[in-house]
């Protein structure tokens, strides 16, 4: 079992967050969560419940640990808290751009800072189209230092017929980034049932 922190943030994309955190539980892993308020308030617009409802559906989940993102003194704020990995899904420009320049003011950024320097695997599932040059630098930064930038672009080799699919597909590239391999994960040349 490998723990893993994962942030929500406002950023389009709850439906991958969802996957991602259901692939983990799943596979018998911990997840060390922290979401912002924006992040929230997205997932629930974006899946249609309260954002307390589709919590409340994890909190009895035993390895589930929730996380408040103003609390700097949280576990995952510090090194000697030890975690496997982490992931920002979706991640925000404005989280990638603080991440990027060390602004640690949330426990969200403060864990991926944390991550960083501990080098421990920090995967940010980026969702922004265009890219501005000012994000493609950030991006840079933060690949340059040791993190993982994995935009959710679907394998289409798979042939997905549904967004489904592709949001499975994709969640389970992010676990493979995380170390972790996922049974839905789905390998070029393989076939599967």
């Amino acid at each position: 079992m490998k723990k893993i922190a994962v942030g929500l943030t406002g950023a389009s994309g709850s439906t991958l967050a969802n996957s991602v955190i259901k692939q983990l539980l799943d596979g018998g892993h911990e997840v060390h969560f922290v979401a912002t308020q924006v992040g929230e308030k997205v997932l629930s617009y974006e899946l249609e419940t309260p954002y307390a409802t589709w919590l409340s559906n994890y909190l009895s989940h035993p390895h589930f640990i929730k996380y408040d993102n103003t609390d700097l003194f949280g576990q995952l704020a510090s090194g000697s808290y030890s975690i496997d990995a982490m992931v920002i899904v979706p991640c925000s420009m404005g989280t990638l751009g603080k991440i990027a320049h060390g602004i640690s003011d949330t426990l969200i950024i403060r864990a991926a800072d944390v991550a960083l320097k501990e080098k421990r695997p920090l995967v940010l599932v980026t969702r922004e189209t265009p890219l501005s040059g000012i994000h493609l630098q950030n991006m840079l930064t933060l690949t340059q230092n040791g993190a993982t930038i994995l935009p959710p672009v679907p394998a289409y080799y798979n042939r997905p017929t549904t967004v489904d699919e592709i949001v499975t597909q994709t969640a389970a590239r992010v676990l493979l980034s995380l170390g972790i391999k996922s049974e839905s994960h789905r390998v070029w040349g393989e076939t599967h049932a």
